[in-house]
């Protein structure tokens, strides 16, 4: 069985264990501390980062996205349409989900390594600028629930998740139709649901 390694709390790690889930691929999650660099995580990914995959026949992939489209390529396109346009828009959903992301872990490290007299506050203003700007735009025109939750669907889910987990209270208000739009995917995909970041 594929071995998924994950931190509970990473979004990535999130988004991938709920595409697994999606395209009924069964996987083996193993948590790990990249902090303490795990032999068998460095041997999946050198660069000792999560999420990571070895495959059945014990192949590592790593980055999130590569996870997807792997999946997405064993279970038949089960993640991302076969139609030009609606995968593009798929695509794009998970790379400014992902974007969020990254914004918002910058945004953790810079307070979690950094003495509190060093932490840089016009780095974390830009930061959670680009988050608000992103927000703002999902907020206006969430994306429109499939029966199927394609790829771009799961990695907003996930990244929700993360904002709620790390940033509660502070970033709900005035977004109304993205908090709906959160509880209606829970309600339509809640084994997916189940599988988002925890601390």
């Amino acid at each position: 069985m594929a071995v998924i390694f994950y931190s509970p709390a990473s979004p990535y790690s999130a988004k991938v264990r709920m595409a697994a889930v999606a395209c009924g691929i069964a996987v083996e999650s193993k948590t790990v501390d990249t902090n303490a660099e795990p032999a068998e995580l460095l041997a999946a990914n050198p660069l000792g980062k999560i999420p990571a995959m070895v495959t059945d026949d014990g192949e590592g992939i790593f980055d999130s996205r590569v996870i997807m489209q792997y999946l997405n390529r064993l279970s038949g396109s089960a993640l991302f349409p076969r139609n030009a346009q609606k995968r593009l828009e798929a695509e794009r959903l998970e790379a400014l989900a992902d974007g969020i992301c990254d914004c918002l872990l910058a945004h953790v490290y810079e307070r979690r390594f950094r003495p509190e007299d060093m932490v840089y506050q016009p780095w974390l203003d830009k930061q959670w600028s680009k988050v608000v700007r992103a927000l703002d735009e999902l907020n206006a025109s969430p994306p429109k629930l499939t029966k199927k939750p394609h790829g771009g669907q799961i990695a907003l889910r996930a990244t929700i998740a993360y904002l709620d987990l790390r940033f509660e209270g502070k970033w709900e208000r005035g977004r109304s139709k993205l908090t709906r739009w959160t509880k209606r995917f829970d309600e339509r995909f809640p084994d997916l649901a189940a599988l988002t970041s925890r601390a």
